[in-house]
């Protein structure tokens, strides 16, 4: 029986989720559900339903890598399989390259499940009843979309218009249309005729299916993504860093554009699973309960005569007073205040940011590394003030600074340090200075998360003033 390989691509931006989701950290990393799993995390759970399914791969971008290894090892997937994207070229060279794994790994019958990490889906069962069908129509060769059940006359999604009945996989079908996104008008038009469906932007072949359609209509990235994969540099941890040059050389196109809409060996399979794209904070009333009053919270949160809103908090409390229809975001670092017809958006909010260089657009006040992470308490002129934590039996880079001292206090756990040609252990309440221009070195030796407070000072306070000499996590960078 042919195996069915989940790819999920994980380089999204989410700008609509701001301030939540941010450059550094975008929204397919966000435990936004009930169950506190991330999106990434809660679409590796659901692949992994579908029979036949192997260890999940995630196609994504340099700077999340250690996010998307965290993420996976904390559902189980303690060496997962990371292919890293030197740059974004949209999804037909994702689709290529995935298909070219999967046929070097897998044989030319691998089934490829390619899907975005980034979106929900309430009814699990009936998601993997439409994949188990997906599976019958893959391995007889075709290409397969999935049919999003509409909800409503949406104008943000194309549509795919249903063809005649699959004689050989009863309730598969062929596909007369692919739609761009239409206007309100046409959208409901879509919905009184019947037989039309969202394209969600999911799909399942054979490896040898889609490596033949991609040879035939565009040949150069067929080739171009092949030697990315086999050019790869050699595996790093547990990331595959694709040739740089090979996959630039590949155009920039849709999966839709490249191949679906030229091809005639596709076909469709309905989805009727509650499916949403998580494309703005409207989300929020989808996990939870309304009030009495048409509100949807979650978080420290009180109302005094408001109804219709979506408030989600983070640490502080947030009050509302005599407000309809308005969406309350809190984050650390940021509020967002919007009416809910404005969301869409939200974009724009974080364009002004980027345009004005603000910080707020690319990244948290709490920044992930691979040893866990730091967050920014205070900022001054010549004076930063930060809590870390180190993951047990991990340790932070060998290293030193140009501009700052640091002082390093002790809160919970052990920290094994180096100083200068010095090494010794520091337990809690206990502290240690690290001089300007010395090498040194944290780590935490024990079995609970080392927490230290960090306060530096200096002429200059960047991340980027960090000269490396060792780091087990091959970073040359900051």
């Amino acid at each position: 029986m042919s195996v069915v390989v989940p790819v999920l691509m994980a380089g999204g931006s989410g700008t609509r989720l701001w301030p939540l989701s941010r450059t550094a950290y975008p929204k397919q990393f966000l435990r936004l559900l009930a169950d506190d799993c991330s999106l990434l995390q809660s679409t590796v759970r659901r692949a992994q339903r579908v029979p036949g399914a192997t260890a999940p791969v995630v196609i994504g971008n340099e700077a999340h890598r250690f996010i998307i290894a965290e993420q996976l090892q904390e559902i189980g997937f303690e060496h997962p399989e990371i292919v890293l994207e030197p740059e974004g070229r949209n999804t037909a060279p994702v689709a290529a390259v995935a298909a070219h794994y999967a046929l070097a790994r897998h044989g030319a019958d691998a089934l490829v499940f390619l899907m975005a990490a980034d979106q929900n889906v309430h009814d699990v069962a009936a998601f993997v009843s439409s994949a188990t069908l997906a599976v019958e129509a893959a391995r007889a060769g075709r290409l397969v979309t999935f049919g999003i059940q509409p909800q409503g006359p949406e104008t943000g999604f194309g549509y795919v218009r249903v063809g005649a009945p699959l004689q050989t996989v009863p309730g598969a079908f062929e596909v007369s249309g692919f739609f761009e996104k239409p206007s309100l008008e046409r959208a409901q038009g879509y919905l009184s005729q019947g037989g039309y469906y969202w394209n969600g932007g999911m799909f399942m072949f054979r490896a040898d299916a889609f490596l033949r359609e991609l040879q035939a209509l565009e040949p150069d990235m067929h080739d171009h993504a092949g030697a990315a994969l086999s050019g790869a540099a050699p595996r790093d941890l547990d990331f595959i860093r694709l040739d740089p040059g090979a996959f630039k050389a590949c155009r920039s196109d849709s999966i839709d554009y490249a191949v679906m809409e030229k091809s005639r060996n596709i076909a469709l399979v309905p989805l009727d699973a509650g499916w949403d794209d998580v494309g703005s904070w409207t989300f929020l009333a989808k996990l939870h309960a309304a009030d009495e009053d048409g509100n949807h919270v979650r978080g420290n949160v009180i109302l005094e005569d408001a109804r219709n809103n979506l408030v989600q908090t983070g640490k502080r409390l947030v009050s509302l007073l005599g407000v309809e229809n308005t969406v309350v975001i809190e984050s650390d670092d940021a509020v967002l205040v919007a009416s809910r017809d404005r969301l869409q958006d939200v974009g724009k909010i974080v364009k002004r940011l980027q345009g004005d260089r603000r910080g707020e657009a690319n990244s948290l006040p709490r920044v992930a590394r691979p040893w866990g992470y730091y967050e920014t308490i205070a900022v001054s002129d010549r004076f930063q003030v930060k809590r870390i934590l180190v993951k047990p039996k991990h340790k932070l880079s060998l290293q030193m600074h140009h501009h700052r001292a640091e002082h390093w206090v002790v809160v919970r756990g052990t920290a094994k340090v180096t100083c200068g040609d010095k090494e010794f252990l520091l337990t809690e309440d206990q502290s240690t200075y690290i001089p300007l221009g010395t090498t040194h070195r944290v780590e935490n030796p024990g079995k609970v998360p080392l927490e230290m407070i960090e306060v530096q000072s200096g002429a200059y306070l960047g991340e980027d003033d960090i000269v490396r000499f060792e780091d087990v996590y091959g970073r040359t960078a900051k």
